[in-house]
């Protein structure tokens, strides 16, 4: 089993940066696929980027290509997500997740463990 803990949202002018973090604890860190998703109020929860075992493949939605960059440091036990040129439709909250197995990567329910979530707003 792994547990998630997620840091580094806040408040953010639309155009600015954030760093996400997401702590894992165990130490089979890296055997597992890692995942980031968000959730706007009223909505489902979406996929937004993940990112294999090794960390050598990353792979996004559409809406953040080209402005957020997954990665992970399996030495830390720690995936990242840098996001750039923040817009207010980014607002929500950030939940990080870990896949135990070789499954749909852009499918929310298909992840095993998940971290509480960290909220991010953009301000326009």
């Amino acid at each position: 089993q792994v547990q998630l803990v997620e840091s580094g949202g806040g408040l953010v002018q639309a155009g600015g940066s954030l760093r996400l973090s997401c702590a894992a604890s165990g130490r089979t860190f890296s055997s597992y696929r890692m995942g980031w998703f968000r959730q706007a109020p009223g909505k489902d929860r979406e996929f937004v980027a993940a990112v294999s075992r090794s960390g050598g493949t990353t792979y996004y939605a559409d809406s953040v290509k080209g402005r957020f960059a997954i990665s992970r440091d399996n030495a830390k036990n720690t995936v990242y997500l840098q996001m750039n040129s923040l817009k207010p439709e980014d607002t929500a909250v950030y939940y990080c997740a870990a896949q135990n197995s070789v499954s749909d990567r852009f499918i929310a329910s298909r992840y095993d463990y998940w971290g509480q979530g960290t909220q991010v707003t953009v301000s326009s």
